[in-house]
């Protein structure tokens, strides 16, 4: 029989496993020649993580042999869709841990609610397979907090969807700022107002669809009644399963804020106020009215949102402005704009201005990033580590305002808040059974 590099390889780790040599061994890792394709797999195959499957395959580097979803009818189409793309047919799951036994797995993606983040990565690493997960990290401090290290034990690639690190107009912004073009960076602000902040219109619970399995989708969060209101496409505006709007678009955009001082912890002070001040017809539980602030030791961030309007600063219903002692550089994924402040002594610009265009939402080049560093085992762009800080720095504005506590202090080594009990309360996610949160 015909033994390739992989297969040989594969065998050679288990071996030693079995016979309790410990080494640079590792099972699952990917053990083929740089030009050899991945084996992945897709958990959650509708929207974003489909989208994310297909820059993967667009690549031409990958293979995907498993599709996993707890709806049957969207499953068996995303497994057609993926034979007419590729040619090759996926295994089709409704466990996301039988999927993770295919030991000729190499990496998953997961796109499901925010709830199953934690514990779908954390059983992915601890059966060796690198994981591109969706963001926000995870729905819960603690559960970021597990994630980080579990990617640590078990020496896995992470790559968080935080996709406009690896964005080149984004990558620009980022130097600008650290060659210190815009001067002394003191303060950013961002916002972000959509419409689907308010969720739907509110409708009465209702039977489970047909080839739906609820209590899957519903994994470690509360039991409740299924209402289609709280199910595709508007869950995010619900506590069990995610945190609205602030961590939603607002990760991706806080990330660019800390990315500019190479954060990766989260901010030492949060305060905030909000609540649901509008559309009192429409179901959601997350804030459609928000403002936050964020301190750092030298500078400062703020967020703001106004779900249901689609217009804000700049004439643009999202984006950042980076404010700078001698510019600010004002950006969106449409572009951004580097506006000098004047200098009145010497009657000019105190920095060049610029315009520049951006195109794309940088999902394929993340994508390339995470391939790229699953074969050569490199650090991706967005680690846990960075994930984790924005996701915390989100939780804790929406914690802020539940809790009614608006000013948190952040202790970074306790990973809890050290003036309220109150807002501790909420750090540690209850997982219903049969779940229950991962040790690591």
């Amino acid at each position: 029989m015909k033994t390739n590099r992989r297969d040989f390889l594969r065998t050679t780790s288990l071996a030693a496993t079995a016979m309790g040599i410990s080494g640079p061994l590792k099972a699952s890792s990917f053990m083929g020649a740089p030009s050899d394709k991945l084996n992945v797999a897709l958990i959650g195959v509708r929207n974003m993580g489909f989208g994310i499957l297909e820059r993967h395959l667009e690549t031409g580097k990958v293979n995907c042999i498993g599709l996993c979803d707890v709806d049957k009818n969207l499953l068996e189409k995303r497994g057609q869709d993926v034979m007419k793309a590729t040619g090759q047919k996926p295994k089709l799951y409704g466990d996301f841990r039988n999927l993770l036994e295919n030991r000729d797995l190499d990496a998953v993606i997961i796109g499901t609610p925010d709830h199953w983040h934690c514990l779908q990565t954390v059983y992915a690493c601890e059966a060796g397979k690198d994981v591109y997960v969706e963001k926000p990290m995870a729905n819960s401090i603690a559960e970021c907090d597990i994630m980080v290290r579990a990617a640590k034990k078990y020496n896995r690639i992470v790559q968080v969807g935080q996709q406009q690190r690896s964005g080149a107009g984004w990558q620009a912004v980022n130097r600008i700022i650290r060659e210190g073009k815009i001067g002394k960076l003191r303060k950013v602000n961002i916002w972000g107002n959509f419409n689907y902040g308010v969720g739907q219109p509110k409708q009465p619970d209702q039977s489970v669809p047909e080839g739906v399995d609820f209590d899957m989708w519903l994994g470690p969060a509360p039991l409740r009644p299924f209402n289609p209101a709280r199910f595709h496409g508007s869950w995010r505006m619900f506590w069990d399963h995610g945190g609205g709007l602030v961590t939603d678009w607002g990760v991706h955009l806080i990330d660019m804020a800390f990315w500019a001082k190479d954060l990766v912890v989260p901010p030492e002070i949060t305060m905030a106020s909000g609540g649901n001040l509008s559309f009192e017809n429409n179901d959601h539980e997350t804030f459609d009215t928000m403002s936050v602030i964020w301190q750092h030791k030298d500078f400062m961030v703020t967020w703001e949102h106004t779900a249901g309007t689609q217009s804000g600063p700049w004439n643009k219903n999202y984006g950042l402005a980076f404010i700078g002692d001698l510019a600010t550089v004002v950006v969106n994924r449409e572009g951004y704009k580097v506006i000098p402040e004047w200098d009145g002594n010497k009657k000019e610009n105190k920095a060049e201005p610029l315009e520049v265009a951006m195109r794309g939402e940088n999902h394929g080049e993340h994508v390339a990033d995470f391939i790229d560093c699953v074969k050569s085992r490199k650090t991706p762009a967005c680690t846990p580590e960075k994930g984790r800080a924005v996701a915390v720095a989100a939780h804790a504005a929406n914690i802020a305002v539940r809790t009614g506590e608006n000013k948190l202090i952040w202790d970074e080594k306790s990973s809890r808040f050290s003036n309220s009990e109150k807002a501790n309360q909420m750090v540690v996610p209850v997982y219903r059974n049969p779940w229950t949160l991962p040790v690591i």
